[in-house]
């Protein structure tokens, strides 16, 4: 073990004791538990168990029920006590950004980001959101195993027998053009904008495993898109593909960074929701459905996203738009990648901190217990490999020249690790990259981020240069 290494988390340890001793009333010595726990719980294991890059996790979720809970437990510890408590808290959340970056392997071809205080609060912001991406999904990955191996057997043999794993792209039908959305004027973050729906229309295959269990997303089976446009109707669009767990119109807007798109760089913007998301979710949160296990859910989720932003897309070219260009988040640079393979009439495509693997995501976040439970009982993650290969930007070829890929990415990304966004740029013959030193959630704030978006835009004829 790293001498270092303890140290630092020697903080978190210290902390949840602090936090766990501090209060002493019923109640207040409850509410203290809590983030001390998780403090004590996190120090403690990533001490234990070095490497593991699942316990900074504890620690992240501590420090953040630390400040939730600090002004109440203020009137009981008093305000000299609860600063130096939450003192321990934050130094704690940066030391489990540092020991979580630290114990990151050097990837080939990644600029190596130095780690210092500012890329390790990076860093712990990833953690956190890794912690409340499991926190709040209970069911997490627990899903009917032996329904989920059987699927896979037969989907593998369905898809290699319709020629859809030598030709990918054969997967995807072409979908009828989107004639009349029903449009309604709302408002949002202070933008004036229309809330664009329609029936999707979309259905697996016939005789594909999961089809009729997708079928009875009734919620679903409407598509939704926010748009934003001015009168100039020659204006080019960009089509902003939201991230996992987003969906919703202020969400959106705000992570797209919408109001200098719309209004200073005069993008005319469409934002459509990706199945399973936002309006689209039947239960629990934005998402959830998308990557619970059920693997053929999330080949349909992904093919159902072609399909109606294809459909959109038919729409916009018919009142007369001629560029378009597209620019995805996390979900939605892998959507927007995989969109690249299947219209070549783009202006552009930028993928955005983009995953391009779901196998290899869900064996890195997933519990190991949990993993060799489904592997003991036949989980094949070949047969998965096949069958996600329809609807991979890895197995399907871009129809847009290089000079027309843009890609950003952090290279301490604990959410989509940088070994994903670089297997894409070898993949589009190594485009335009914007590597910045952060995280998965630090991209709104880096520099290199926003100068690639305009540069790409700038390419494609969307904006004009200078």
């Amino acid at each position: 073990m790293n001498e270092t290494l303890a140290l630092e988390n020697l903080i978190a340890v210290v902390a949840g004791l602090a936090w766990i001793t501090a209060c002493t009333g019923p109640i207040s010595l409850v509410l203290c538990a809590v983030p001390g726990s998780l403090l004590l719980a996190g120090g403690v294991s990533t001490i234990l168990l070095p490497g593991d890059p699942r316990t900074p996790q504890l620690t992240a979720l501590g420090a953040v029920f630390a400040f939730l809970l600090a002004l109440p437990l203020m009137w009981v510890t008093g305000f000299a006590q609860m600063v130096g408590l939450l003192a321990l808290a934050a130094g704690s959340f940066v030391a489990c950004g540092w020991t979580a970056q630290r114990c990151e392997p050097p990837i080939e071809r990644v600029p190596q980001p130095e780690l210092d205080l500012e890329l390790a609060a990076k860093v712990a912001f990833d953690q956190l959101a890794l912690a409340t991406i499991v926190a709040a999904r209970p069911r997490g990955l627990r899903f009917d195993v032996a329904r989920a191996v059987e699927e896979l057997r037969e989907a593998r043999a369905l898809f290699e027998r319709s020629g859809w794993l030598e030709k990918p792209a054969s997967y995807h039908e072409t979908p009828p053009p989107l004639e009349s959305p029903i449009l309604r004027y709302g408002r949002s973050l202070g933008l004036s904008l229309e809330r664009l729906s329609f029936a999707s229309g979309y259905e697996p295959h016939g005789g594909e495993p999961g089809r009729e269990r997708w079928l009875e997303r009734r919620l679903n089976r409407e598509a939704h898109a926010t748009v934003l446009r001015h009168r100039d109707a020659g204006r080019p669009w960009l089509v902003c593909v939201h991230g996992y767990g987003m969906g919703t119109p202020g969400v959106d807007l705000f992570a797209f960074s919408a109001r200098r798109l719309h209004q200073e760089l005069g993008l005319n913007l469409l934002l459509p929701v990706l199945p399973l998301h936002g309006a689209r979710q039947r239960r629990g949160r934005s998402g959830d459905d998308f990557l619970s296990g059920d693997f053929l859910d999330t080949v349909h989720a992904e093919a159902q996203a072609m399909w109606d932003i294809r459909r959109m897309l038919s729409w916009l070219r018919s009142t007369g738009a001629t560029q378009i260009g597209v620019y995805g988040l996390s979900l939605g640079g892998y959507t927007t990648a995989l969109l690249s393979c299947l219209d070549g009439g783009l202006a552009c495509a930028i993928a955005g901190i983009p995953a391009t693997d779901f196998a290899r995501l869900v064996e890195r976040v997933a519990p190991n217990r949990l993993l060799r439970e489904v592997e003991r009982l036949g989980f094949d993650w070949g047969a998965l490999r096949d069958v996600l290969s329809v609807v991979s930007p890895l197995a399907l070829e871009p129809l847009l020249p290089r000079e027309q890929l843009s890609i950003f990415a952090g290279t301490a990304d604990h959410l989509v690790p940088a070994d994903q966004v670089r297997d894409l740029w070898r993949h589009w013959s190594e485009p335009r990259i914007a590597w910045y030193a952060g995280s998965h959630i630090s991209f709104l704030r880096e520099p290199e981020v926003r100068f690639l978006i305009e540069d790409a835009l700038r390419v494609g004829g969307l904006v004009e240069p200078g």
